[in-house]
């Protein structure tokens, strides 16, 4: 699953960046969630977002104050966010083994980066999570609600392949807790058929334990 989907973003990588660059403009509740999950981890805090594309959700992160950065398997959308985000950090790496010191952030995002996961890796995932988490630190995970995985086939004409796995909110927060975490926000708004949209979306933010276990 790893080299698949390396390959998918490594082929539509300019193509995603170009289509979905205003994305953000037609979607104000999700820019005031990363916005409020900017101000739960608070002025200054390191945030990873895992799972980076373009760069646009670390932006928005740096514009609320965090010390923000970016990673993806895939290189040529580091490359794009390189190139589009000049004063932040990118690097290449997958968000299984990131490969960042144990409990070094005060923030986590996966911002629709955990739909290539196959269920059985997600326990590892976010187990992985919390590791690299300090005491008190925040995870955000955003994703489609469902049950079925959604196949795309040749995006924006590429011959690549990938799946799209939708997940159960209830069993992604069972996980989570199951991981240490304590679940702060889940929230899920409804499918926009008129932007194409086919499923409901789900975000979660949850918590790791503070240093005084309050």
């Amino acid at each position: 699953m790893t080299d698949a989907t390396r390959a998918f973003y490594d082929a539509i990588a300019e193509d995603y960046a170009d289509h979905f660059r205003d994305i953000f403009a037609a979607q104000p509740l999700e820019l005031a969630l990363l916005t409020g999950f900017a101000g739960l981890v608070g002025a200054g805090g390191e945030v990873a977002d895992l799972g980076c594309g373009p760069g646009w959700v670390t932006a928005h992160l740096a514009s609320c104050g965090l010390d923000a950065f970016g990673l993806d398997l895939s290189e040529s959308m580091i490359g794009v966010a390189r190139r589009e985000n000049p004063g932040l950090r990118f690097e290449q790496g997958s968000m299984l083994e990131p490969g960042l010191p144990e409990g070094s952030l005060a923030g986590v995002v996966s911002w629709y980066s955990s739909v290539h996961t196959p269920q059985d890796d997600l326990p590892a995932l976010f187990a992985g999570f919390r590791r690299i988490l300090a005491p008190g630190g925040h995870l955000l995970l955003a994703f489609q609600a469902g049950e079925n995985a959604r196949r795309l086939e040749r995006p924006f004409g590429h011959p690549v392949t990938l799946d799209f796995l939708r997940r159960r909110p209830d069993r992604m927060a069972d996980l989570l807790e199951a991981a240490g975490f304590t679940l702060v926000l889940r929230s899920e708004r409804a499918a926009d058929e008129a932007k194409g949209e086919s499923t409901p979306h789900a975000f979660l933010i949850a918590r790791t334990p503070p240093a005084d276990g309050s």
